[in-house]
C-alpha cells in the first residue's frame, strides 16, 4: 500500500503517461467518426481536428484515481465522490454538446444542476473573510455564491479555450497552485492535491498534441470538465480550509479565465445577449485581432497565470492578509493595462 501523501507525484505520472498513450487513440477514432472541429466564422485553426480532447483528459484522470485507489484505499471527506461524479456528469454534457449540439440555456441549466447536487453533498462556500471584523456566515447565501463560483468557473475556462495551447497552460498552471496551496494550508487537505495533481498530469499529456499546430482540441466536454473541478477543488482545498484572507486566493490563480468572463459577460449583457452564447470576442480573440500570433498569445496569457500562481503560493506561505489583497489587486491592474496597450498599439 502507498500513503495519500506519497501518491501526488506518482498520480501526475501515470495520469501524465495514460494520456500519452490515450490521445493518438481518440484522435484516430475522432477522424475515423467524422467527430471532428470544422472551420467556420468564429474559429480561427484550419482543417479538420478532432474535438474529443476530454475523453482523453477524463478516462486518463479516471484510471489513474482508481488505480491509485486500488493501491491504497478510498479516501474519505471534504466532498470527494460528489466532486468526482459531478465532474463526470458535466465531462457527459460536455462530450454531447461536442457530438450533437445542444443549447447555452440548457447547458447552463444542466450545469446549474450538477452544481445542486455537489453543493447539497457538501461543497459549498459558507464562510467569507472579512478584514474589517468578524467574518461573514453566509447562511442562506451560501449556495448562490457557490453556485455563481462553480457555474463561472466551469464557463470561464470553456470560454478560454480558444487558441491552441492556451486552456490547458492556464488550466495545468492552476492546478498546480491549488494542489500545492491545499498541502500548504492547515489542516492540509491532500486529497483536493491528489486530484489536482492528477488533473495536471492529464492536461500535460494532452498539451503536447494541442500545442500550435493542434491535432486536437479539448472540446466542451473537456473544459467544462477541467473547469468544474478547478471550481470545485479550490472550495475544498482552499475556500473551506481557510479562515483569513487566503480564501481569496483562488481568484488570484484564476485571474486570467475570471477577467476574460467578466469583460465578455459583461459585454453581452450590454448588447442584451445572452452570456453564454460564444462569439470571437474574448481578450484572445482581441489580442489575435490585433496582430499578435497563437504562440505569442499563449505565453503572454500564460506568463500572467504564472505569476498569479506563484504570488498566491507566496501570500499563502507569508500568511499576511495585506500581502494577499495587494498582490491581488496589483496582478489585476498590471493585467488590465498590459493587456490594453498592447491592443492599442496594434491598432495605433
Amino acid at each position: 500500500m502507498i500513503k495519500l501523501s506519497q501518491a501526488h507525484i506518482l498520480g501526475t505520472i501515470i495520469a501524465y503517461l495514460l494520456g500519452i498513450f490515450i490521445v493518438p487513440l481518440v484522435i484516430y477514432f475522432s477522424k475515423k467518426n467524422h467527430l471532428i472541429d470544422v472551420p467556420n466564422e468564429r474559429k480561427i485553426h484550419h482543417g479538420q481536428i478532432s474535438r474529443l480532447g476530454g475523453v482523453a483528459i477524463w478516462i486518463s484522470v479516471m484510471l489513474t484515481f482508481a488505480f491509485l485507489v486500488v493501491l491504497s484505499y478510498y479516501p474519505k471527506g471534504y466532498g470527494l465522490s460528489a466532486i468526482i461524479t459531478g465532474g463526470s456528469l458535466m465531462f457527459l454534457m460536455g462530450l454531447i454538446d461536442d457530438i450533437y449540439g445542444l443549447g447555452p440555456k440548457f447547458k447552463l441549466f444542466i450545469q446549474i444542476a450538477i452544481a445542486t447536487v455537489v453543493i447539497l453533498l457538501g461543497v459549498r462556500i459558507e464562510v467569507l473573510y472579512n478584514p474589517f471584523g468578524a467574518n461573514i456566515d453566509l447562511g442562506m447565501l451560501s449556495y448562490p455564491v457557490t453556485l455563481l463560483w462553480i457555474v463561472g468557473i466551469t464557463n470561464a475556462i470553456n470560454f478560454i479555450d480558444g487558441i491552441d495551447g492556451l486552456a490547458g497552460s492556464i488550466i495545468s498552471i492552476s492546478a498546480v497552485a491549488i494542489g500545492l496551496i491545499s498541502l500548504v494550508l492547515a489542516p492540509a487537505v491532500p486529497i483536493t492535491a491528489l486530484i489536482a495533481f492528477i488533473l495536471t498530469g492529464a492536461v500535460f499529456a494532452f498539451l503536447t498534441f494541442n500545442y500550435n499546430p493542434a491535432k486536437i482540441f479539448m472540446g466542451d466536454s473537456g473544459a467544462l470538465y477541467a473547469g468544474f473541478l478547478l471550481a470545485t477543488l479550490s472550495i475544498t482545498g482552499v475556500v473551506k480550509t481557510s479562515n483569513d484572507a487566503c480564501m481569496y486566493l483562488p481568484i488570484l490563480i484564476l485571474i486570467v479565465p475570471l477577467m476574460d468572463l467578466a469583460f465578455s459577460s459583461s459585454r453581452r449583457l450590454i448588447k442584451k445577449e445572452s452570456p453564454f452564447v460564444a462569439d470571437s470576442e474574448h481578450i484572445h480573440h482581441k489580442l489575435l485581432h490585433a496582430g499578435y500570433s497563437q504562440d505569442k498569445l499563449v505565453l503572454l496569457l500564460a506568463s500572467f497565470s504564472m505569476i498569479g500562481a506563484l504570488l498566491s503560493i507566496f501570500a499563502v506561505t507569508t500568511r499576511s492578509k495585506f500581502i494577499i489583497i495587494a498582490l491581488g489587486l496589483v496582478g489585476v491592474l498590471l493585467i488590465l493595462n498590459t493587456v490594453s496597450k498592447l491592443i492599442k498599439k496594434k491598432d495605433g
